[in-house]
C-alpha cells in the first residue's frame, strides 16, 4: 500500500522532527503567550491545547502554532521556517515578564502518524488518549498531540531524537505505512489545509487566510488584535485564499499566474496531482471578485475552478 493510499484508507507517518519547537518556562508563560496569540491561553488547563496565530502589530501573520500547556511549560510548535523567527518576534515583548523561550527544534524528534486507522493505532500504542483536538498527553516519554498536517485524523508524537527509530519501528508494526513528504502534501491540499510560508505568508491578515479556526473574536487583547477587529467590523478583506482545481494531470509551476476573465487575479501556490480527484489541485490567494466558489480561471492557460470551501478541521 502507498502511502498516500494509507493516508486515505488506513494510517502513514512521517518524520517531521524538521518543524519548529518552542519551549516557554518561566511563571508568566500562560499569561505572556494569551497576550501574544489570536486564541486564549491564559485559561488552559494542562494536557489543554490551541492552534493560533501569531501577528505583527500590523495585524500580519508571524506564524501559526500548536500550543500545548504542560505542567511545568507550553510547548509550541511551528512550521520548520518560522520557529527562530518567532523566538525574535516574541522576545521583543518580553519586559518585565517571567518568560523564557527556547528553541529546541534541533534536539527533539517529531513523527507525525494520520489517517482514519491513526486513533485506533496510536490507542494500541499508548492506551487511553486526548479526545479533544489539540490536547496531549505524555506517555512512555513521548509527548502525544491530537493535530494533524493533512486535514484527516491524527497524532503528533515528539520523542527524544535517540528514540525515534523505536519509536518508528512500533508504529510501523502496529499497522502504518511510511509515506513520502509528497503523498502528505497531496492529501493536505485534497483536504484544502493551507501551509503558513507556501500558501499564505507574512504579509497577510488572518482573514485572508479564510483559517479562522485559529481565531477567537471574544478573547481579551492581543497583539494585532486591532486590525483584526477592523477587518472584522468592515465585513471583507480585498483577497481571499481559496482552493483551485485545473483540468490536468501535469502541475503547472509554483508562483503561476492564476487569470479570471482576461486578467491576473492571484498566483498559484501548493500544486499537486490529486489521484482522488483525477486532476491537479492547489491555493491562491485571489481578489475577492475572482474567489467565489465554482468561478471560472485559468493557469497556464489550462481551464479550473476556485474549490468548494472545506468546513475548518
Amino acid at each position: 500500500m502507498s502511502g498516500y493510499t494509507a493516508l486515505r484508507a488506513s494510517a502513514a507517518w512521517l518524520d517531521v522532527s524538521g518543524r519548529g519547537k518552542i519551549r516557554a518556562t518561566g511563571e508568566d508563560r500562560q499569561r505572556f503567550l494569551h497576550a501574544m496569540c489570536t486564541q486564549p491561553v491564559e485559561t488552559l488547563r494542562p494536557g489543554q491545547g490551541t492552534y493560533a496565530f501569531f501577528l505583527d502589530p500590523q495585524g500580519r501573520i508571524q506564524a501559526d502554532a500548536h500550543l500545548l500547556v504542560r505542567e511545568d511549560d507550553v510547548f509550541i510548535e511551528t512550521e520548520p521556517e518560522a520557529a527562530e523567527t518567532l523566538v525574535q518576534h516574541l522576545e521583543r515583548f518580553i519586559i518585565m515578564d517571567d518568560v523564557t523561550l527556547e528553541n529546541v527544534s534541533a534536539s527533539l524528534a517529531a513523527v507525525a502518524l494520520e489517517g482514519p486507522g491513526a486513533i485506533e493505532i496510536a490507542a494500541s500504542l499508548f492506551g487511553q488518549l486526548p479526545g479533544e483536538a489539540e490536547a496531549g498527553t505524555e506517555a512512555e516519554g513521548v509527548v502525544i498531540v491530537r493535530n494533524s498536517l493533512t486535514g484527516q485524523a491524527g497524532w503528533r508524537f515528539i520523542i527524544e531524537t535517540g528514540r525515534r527509530a523505536d519509536l518508528v519501528n512500533r508504529i510501523e508494526s502496529a499497522g502504518a505505512v511510511a509515506a513520502t513528504a509528497g503523498e502528505f502534501r497531496a492529501v493536505r491540499v485534497e483536504n484544502q489545509v493551507a501551509r503558513f510560508g507556501e500558501d499564505f505568508f507574512d504579509t497577510n491578515l488572518p482573514q485572508e487566510t479564510q483559517r479562522l479556526e485559529a481565531v477567537s473574536f471574544t478573547k481579551g487583547c492581543y497583539i494585532g488584535q486591532e486590525i483584526v477587529e477592523r477587518v472584522r467590523s468592515r465585513g471583507q478583506v480585498n483577497r481571499v485564499l481559496v482552493g483551485v482545481e485545473l483540468e490536468t494531470d501535469k502541475a503547472p509551476a509554483a508562483g503561476s499566474a492564476v487569470m479570471f476573465e482576461g486578467a491576473e487575479v492571484g498566483r498559484l501556490s501548493s500544486p499537486v496531482y490529486s489521484p482522488a480527484l483525477g486532476q491537479v489541485v492547489g491555493f491562491g490567494i485571489l481578489r475577492r471578485q475572482a474567489a467565489d466558489a465554482g468561478a471560472a480561471i485559468t493557469v497556464d492557460g489550462t481551464r479550473g475552478r476556485v474549490r468548494e470551501q472545506q468546513a475548518a478541521r
